[in-house]
């Protein structure tokens, strides 16, 4: 016999939360929520971080997913507390994060009507968004919610919104418990290969032929779980590998096979080893722009095989001649007992023996360079990347966009999945510092009486760190330890290098020299210590200081004509790629 229980919109609302195993969320409340926030002050299961801006709460639920794995959840108020979120959902969009985002709406009777806060959200965020819906009755929340965490972490991941008007949340009706999912409405659709069932003996072949292979892999093999499998392959095959920004920490950045990263700020050496390799093997990355440069010169002679999930992926950008669609952890697991029976391995090392002196070759003639003579990021980070590892430290970085981002990713060497967090394809200044917080709150979550606490850090040029550091004060108010670290040039950073390196060094508009707060104080008005690091002495104290237990901000002063290197000009191709920086007599 069912026992049905009168219960509210809002109240249904929370009891499918809790059925998806939400522990917390993020959110601001307003008038069209109120019904939300009034059932939550009664609710002990559910942690509420109450953020000081709509667009803060959705880059701390997409730092607490990368951070966690786990779906993050938002939930803001109508008009513009929807639209504030429009830029952290296009984010998730792009880098493929499974965020579900719950927006309130005015009451049904006075949608359309240019009411009191009322925004056409569903029509605004169609095109980010894997799928939204405007829920009308109480009743449809038991399937629009649990369809919601089923969609944005099936297949490709994504972000999926859900907009609930006000009268919807207060409607009452009789709850008899939760439906039963049926396989058709929430199976996970991982796409498979079909009719290709010679497909992986194509891929060995291609290996056993290469006298220079190279593996290039995204951010796609962390989010289906591949880096276990993705080793093994790597080790198998003693294939040297180059990653994306986003994949990052899919394998150890000191693995002896690892190049670091490709693309436009990427390594010298990977870069000539994806432009003279025989053989490309793409795993979880889509060829973006920042990575190609150049199609028509892009790795030009090389056989190329695509691994991923997501079709529209394929051929869309650079021509690949055998494309493998499907779950990349399952493909994986499907390839490796072949590699593992194969009696050619040894061969397939052996031919790659002179392509291993060139590939060292090249990491001698231009390494990455550190300037040890004065206070700069190169000289920071890399000393952040030796204490971390000499202390055998557990950490997370989130880092924002611009040279801090770009510098993070040269210097600090990533050891593991979920570690690495960044924008990557839409780019957004703002990201590192609520991102972090999400991160930080997701690891806590996550964290056994026995074990350590993860140092989170969060890494911002002073530019991106003034788009949300209004988010200090959640930060202090939770007890958040993120340590804070900014690298002021009192310049807009990376377009100044620009405007230096392509635009005879009009400097219009990037300087912040005068403008920016003191950082130092900022972070003293809302609790929370704070040093400056401007000696060239004082390297290693201030980072031992920042990583000290509790919520902690270094600023770091560094010169403004510091730039990235290397550096392909966007739409260029390997032969363009700038090393140095020139004298005024080159230039």
């Amino acid at each position: 016999m069912i026992i049905s229980k009168r219960m509210s919109g809002s109240q249904i609302f929370f009891e499918c939360l809790k059925n998806e195993k939400v522990k917390t969320i993020f959110g601001y409340p307003g008038g069209a929520v109120l019904p939300f926030y009034d059932t939550l002050y009664d609710i002990k299961e559910i942690e509420h971080i109450l953020v000081r801006h709509e667009q803060g709460a959705v880059h701390m639920a997409e730092g607490y997913t990368r951070a966690t794995g786990k779906t993050g959840v938002v939930l803001v108020t109508s008009g513009p507390g929807a639209t504030n979120t429009v830029t952290g959902i296009t984010d998730a969009f792009m880098d493929s994060v499974p965020i579900v985002i719950f927006t309130g709406q005015v009451p049904k009777p006075f949608l359309g009507l240019d009411s009191f806060q009322e925004a056409d959200v569903i029509g605004i965020t169609r095109p980010i968004t894997k799928w939204n819906k405007l829920v009308r009755s109480p009743q449809e929340l038991l399937e629009a919610i649990p369809k919601a965490f089923e969609i944005a972490n099936s297949g490709r991941p994504g972000p999926v919104l859900i907009d609930i008007p006000k009268d919807v949340a207060l409607e009452e009706f009789d709850f008899q418990g939760f439906p039963a999912r049926t396989p058709k409405a929430f199976e996970s659709k991982k796409i498979q290969i079909k009719n290709q069932s010679d497909i992986f003996e194509k891929v060995l072949k291609a290996l056993e032929k290469a006298k220079k292979p190279l593996l290039y892999f995204g951010g796609g093999v962390i989010q289906s779980q591949a880096c276990s499998e993705l080793k093994e392959f790597v080790e198998l095959t003693n294939i040297p590998f180059t990653s994306t920004l986003q994949g990052l920490g899919g394998l150890p950045g000191d693995h002896p096979n690892s190049l670091g990263m490709l693309g436009m700020h990427g390594t010298y050496s990977s870069n000539m080893a994806i432009d003279h390799c025989d053989l490309l093997i793409v795993l979880g990355a889509r060829f973006d722009d920042r990575v190609t440069g150049k199609t028509s010169l892009f790795s030009k002679n090389s056989y190329k095989i695509h691994f991923d999930i997501d079709p529209s992926n394929m051929d869309k950008t650079i021509h690949c001649d055998l494309n493998v669609i499907g779950d990349l952890k399952n493909n994986l697991l499907k390839i490796l007992p072949s590699l593992k029976k194969n009696k050619s391995l040894k061969n397939l090392n052996e031919n790659q023996n002179q392509w291993w002196s060139t590939l060292s070759d090249w990491k001698q003639e231009c390494p990455l360079k550190i300037n040890k003579k004065e206070l700069g990021a190169t000289l920071i980070l890399s000393e952040l990347n030796s204490i971390l590892k000499k202390n055998k430290t557990k950490f997370s970085i989130a880092t924002d966009v611009g040279q801090n981002q770009m510098w993070a990713s040269q210097y600090i060497q990533f050891q593991s999945p979920k570690t690495h967090i960044t924008s990557g394809g839409l780019g957004t200044m703002g990201f590192s510092v609520p991102a972090a917080i999400g991160a930080a709150f997701g690891k806590k979550e996550q964290l056994n009486k026995s074990e350590k606490e993860e140092i989170v850090i969060s890494i911002s040029g002073d530019g991106g760190f003034q788009m949300n550091m209004q988010e200090l004060i959640t930060a202090t108010t939770y007890k958040a330890p993120v340590k804070f670290i900014i690298l002021n040039n009192s310049y807009l950073g990376m377009i100044r290098q620009w405007q230096e390196l392509f635009h005879k060094e009009r400097f219009s508009f990037t300087s912040l020299e005068g403008a920016n707060p003191d950082f130092c104080l900022l972070a003293k008005s809302m609790g929370i210590p704070s040093k400056r690091l401007d000696d060239l002495k004082d390297v290693e104290n201030s980072i031992n200081w920042v990583l000290e237990p509790g919520t902690r901000l270094l600023e770091c002063i560094i010169p403004q004509e510091e730039m990235v290197f290397p550096i392909i000009p966007s739409n260029s191709s390997i032969k363009d790629m700038i090393t140095e920086r020139f004298s005024k007599e080159e230039k």
